[in-house]
């Protein structure tokens, strides 16, 4: 058994690697990802809005309050926490080894690497 890993740009570029993999690969037996799933919240901020309720005068009898819209914006979350970078592991038998290497790189695996034969 040989353990592979590769690191992605976004979970679905590795997803996209993983499928290609089990599709195409014999001698694959476990693979996984992970990725840090407060970059989520933050994708979905890019499209979104703030509402800002400023209340009136506790004197007025009528408590109409006005409303503000605002674009949401990503910089809510901290830069190292919007990260999508995503690590995808396979493990899979040793004759596998190079399909597998060769499917990751071809698509935008970085920083590839399994156990050295000695």
């Amino acid at each position: 058994m040989t353990r592979i890993s590769a690191e992605f740009e976004t979970p679905d570029l590795a997803e996209i690697a993983l499928k290609r993999i089990r599709d195409t690969v014999q001698g694959v037996y476990s693979t996984n990802i992970m990725y840090n799933k407060t970059s989520e919240r933050a994708v979905r901020l890019r499209s979104g809005s703030i509402y800002t309720i400023i209340p009136t005068a506790v004197t007025t009898h009528t408590y109409l309050t006005a409303v503000m819209e605002s674009p949401a914006s990503e910089d809510v979350i901290k830069e190292p926490y919007r990260s999508r970078k995503t690590y995808l592991y396979v493990i899979c038998e040793p004759e596998s080894v190079q399909n597998v290497k060769a499917i990751l790189s071809a698509m935008g695996g970085l920083r590839i690497t399994s156990p050295e034969k000695k």
